[in-house]
């Protein structure tokens, strides 16, 4: 098992996934349907916490115990998370400016690369992050087979062999998206598309992500490496076609958001769950003064095979696509013919 789901706590666990899920899902909507939704969830909100990190990041310096003692201060002061925070945004921002063609930024064509850009942006910060980890094990344990070493925000991490290759996978994530300019509005101007985006780059993209969250999110994995993935991924598959980046985006921000300012949800509650990495102690290992006495890194590894694996396939398909069709795939579209770009590129406006 992946994930330590048993025991008294199982029960709220499976809850705890249900309502990020869930909530996840409808907070897109608004977000997604009206100019009004989008500009409050990613302008307006994201403004007042900046304001709110700063003070506490300021209060901090002065000694200030209510900063100092702040969750958000203690328990999410990574790089990582404001990196992501702010990329994520910003995403979300530049595609409502193109959904809604504000300006002549929105309308330019020259644009309409952004959607590539931000995203691969975000995953660089993931795959720089992937491969800190495995230097830090090394640095530790004097071997790339694992090595534990504790975050600044005190999670021990066991980083090894497994990040080198799920931060390649990465790399080649980035060269499997595809019609970087095949970018539209959909009919009612409620989501930017990118049919090209098809179902193989997405789960390429998913396993990917997912493994970068468990070997580097541990105590968080559970809810933004499955239920903050299947979200913007069930929309697209549902009800949302052609618009799985703007969800991805959109709910990657939220999530952000949320867990930047009540970490104790994921850390220290009833709803916390920690992988089978933690052999013995759950979340008290994870996060103990001393390193953890043992450890089961058994799906660290397969699922950074598989995560490779997935991505070198997808990526060794859409260069056949593109010889067989004597196309740049990046300059071009190169799903024209499949189920998924032709039912996105019908709701285009």
């Amino acid at each position: 098992m992946m994930f330590q789901l048993y025991g008294p706590t199982s029960g709220w666990q499976l809850l705890g996934w249900l309502m990020v899920f869930v909530g996840l899902v409808l907070v897109n909507e608004f977000a997604r349907r009206t100019k009004f939704g989008g500009i409050t969830c990613f302008i307006f909100i994201p403004l007042a916490l900046t304001v709110y990190f700063i003070a506490i990041y300021v209060c901090a310096a002065l000694g200030q115990e209510w900063a100092l003692n702040n969750d958000t201060y203690v328990h999410m002061n990574s790089w990582f998370h404001y990196a992501k925070l702010y990329a994520a945004t910003i995403g979300c921002v530049g595609f409502m400016a193109l959904k809604y063609k504000w300006g002549k930024l929105g309308k330019a064509q020259w644009f309409k690369c952004f959607p590539f850009v931000i995203v691969a942006i975000n995953i660089l910060i993931a795959v720089a992050s992937d491969f800190e980890s495995a230097i830090k094990g090394y640095m530790e344990s004097g071997n790339w087979g694992g090595g534990w070493w504790k975050s600044s925000e005190g999670v021990w991490l066991y980083g090894g062999w497994w990040n080198i290759l799920n931060g390649f996978a990465g790399i080649f994530n980035i060269l499997c998206m595809t019609g970087w300019w095949g970018i539209y509005s959909s009919k009612k101007r409620q989501d930017m598309l990118w049919p090209d985006m098809i179902w193989m780059f997405i789960i390429a993209y998913d396993v990917w992500n997912f493994q970068y969250t468990y070997l580097n999110l541990p105590t968080h994995a559970w809810y933004c490496g499955i239920a903050l993935l299947l979200a913007p991924t069930f929309a697209n598959a549902l009800w949302n076609k052609g618009g799985w980046i703007q969800n991805r985006a959109n709910t990657l921000a939220l999530w952000c958001m949320f867990a930047q300012v009540f970490p104790l949800f994921q850390d220290a509650s009833i709803f916390t769950t920690v992988p089978s990495l933690y052999a013995d102690g759950g979340i008290a290992a994870a996060t103990a003064a001393t390193m953890p006495t043992s450890v089961d890194p058994t799906a660290q590894g397969v699922i950074s095979l598989l995560s490779i694996g997935i991505n070198v396939f997808v990526f060794g398909v859409i260069m056949m696509r593109a010889k067989k069709q004597k196309l740049n795939p990046y300059t071009h579209e190169i799903f024209t013919d499949t189920k998924d770009y032709k039912e996105a590129l019908a709701r285009k406006e």
